[in-house]
């Protein structure tokens, strides 16, 4: 392939990802902002009209701003590309640094500095304006920063020695450098499953084993009933940084823990609570954390693959805006190669995007199945409701964007599909 057919293919795919995306928020705007004036039927005994209107101004605001996000990280992203930006910025650090490992490592530091201070006005305003504006955001400016420095420290700790690994691979290990770094890698996320919740996890919240006896033996019978065994129950204090609520399980093997955010502790009744943890305890009983994570892999192994073949062709970094040669060994070229990959893959995947959101959906189906065969399936129903309000999460989302981007199935179909569960088994 010609460095000019990849460049024009690459214009194409993107100026498809911003039309599908830009069409997609226009609909899923126009169809919350139809259906503002009134409750679904359905919700209509459950969540007051201000609620309702609420979660559609909260959704559609996000929806814009999220538009305004889309277009910024597209001019960013052909910058760093077509425009040259990481042309001159290679040049600038290989002129410093010379060949070898410091300047691959500076260019990736570099690169990564210089996205995230490009990301920080915009998480800020996320933060201060548009969660603020909705009541949802209780963090202070304070805590915003101390986060990002705890996160920036720990990414360097973890991080470099990671890249550092990958890119003497690269450089060292022949032909089927990706296997070995895809093995690498491999073992680091396992790693992070059992280091997150017990070690970097506690650096930015607070948790605190789950006092109120009641609970705890409504919770313990519950997870005895379905046969999980785990570490702890745990409150964190998501209240410090939001009024979203949520809880999850976290960890592997002899570190799994389940944690709840005190938000969701302070809405829902015990049963409610029992109810949403069941459909916790669904994902990891029915293997989908196992499913995701075999997906995970087998698909990271592809792009390793795919970026084995790539890092070897002229035209891939010609064709972005970066001329190798001007380096005097093609082995520098690793870092660069990296960059590039991160940056243009989401262009050229996009598409493929749904197939993630039906598979998740599907799962959460199948989780509420099993919460309603464990526990009452109306106190599900209950909690999710109250989930809905108080998140803000809006009732009458656009079909075609839900299905396209959505993790979780509507509300509406969610809590029909749960009846219909608990119809069968009464007559089952």
């Amino acid at each position: 392939m010609s460095s000019l057919a990849f460049s024009v293919l690459f214009v194409v795919f993107l100026a498809i990802s911003l039309s599908v995306r830009f069409w997609l928020s226009s609909r899923q705007i126009r169809h919350v902002i139809q259906h503002r004036s009134a409750v679904p039927a359905e919700f209509a005994e459950k969540i007051l009209l201000s609620a309702h209107q609420k979660a559609a101004d909260y959704t559609v605001a996000k929806t814009k701003f999220s538009l305004f996000g889309l277009f910024v990280n597209a001019a960013v992203l052909i910058g760093f590309t077509l425009l040259g930006g990481l042309q001159w910025l290679s040049a600038k650090l290989f002129g410093w640094a010379g060949p070898g490992m410091i300047y691959q490592l500076s260019l990736l530091l570099a690169f990564v500095l210089i996205s995230g201070a490009i990301d920080l006005p915009i998480e800020y305003y996320k933060q201060f304006v548009l969660e603020a504006r909705y009541g949802f955001n209780k963090m202070t400016r304070k805590l915003f920063f101390l986060d990002l420095l705890k996160s920036s420290a720990i990414g360097a700790v973890i991080g470099l020695p990671l890249v550092w690994v990958v890119l003497t691979l690269m450089d060292k290990a022949g032909d089927l450098w990706w296997f070995y770094a895809w093995l690498v890698w491999s073992g680091f996320q396992l790693l992070m499953l059992v280091l997150f919740p017990t070690v970097i996890a506690p650096l930015f919240n607070k948790f605190t084993p789950l006092t109120d006896d009641s609970l705890r033996a409504r919770i313990e019978g519950l997870m005895q009933r379905v046969g999980f065994a785990s570490k702890g129950l745990f409150v964190m204090d998501g209240s410090k940084r939001s009024a979203h609520g949520n809880a999850y399980f976290s960890g592997f093997g002899a570190s799994k823990r389940i944690v709840f955010f005190d938000t969701l502790l302070a809405r829902l009744a015990p049963h409610e609570i029992e109810a949403v943890l069941a459909h916790e305890l669904g994902h990891f009983k029915l293997k989908h954390i196992v499913k995701r994570i075999v997906v995970i892999f087998a698909v990271s192994l592809v792009f390793l693959a795919v970026l084995g073949f790539l890092k070897h062709q002229i035209w891939f970094f010609t064709g972005l805006g970066v001329n190798p040669l001007l380096l005097t060994d093609l082995s520098n070229n690793n870092a660069m190669a990296l960059i590039l990959f991160m940056l243009v893959l989401p262009i050229f995947t996009f598409l493929l995007s749904p197939l993630s959101s039906i598979t998740s959906r599907k799962h959460e189906f199948e989780a509420d199945a099993f919460a309603a065969k464990y526990t009452n399936a109306d106190d599900l129903v209950a909690a999710l409701v109250k989930l809905y309000e108080d998140n803000a999460s809006t009732l009458t989302p656009d079909p075609l964007h839900s299905a396209f981007y959505d993790s979780h199935p509507p509300a509406a179909v969610r809590i029909k599909r749960l009846m219909e569960t608990k119809l069968i088994a009464a007559h089952g």
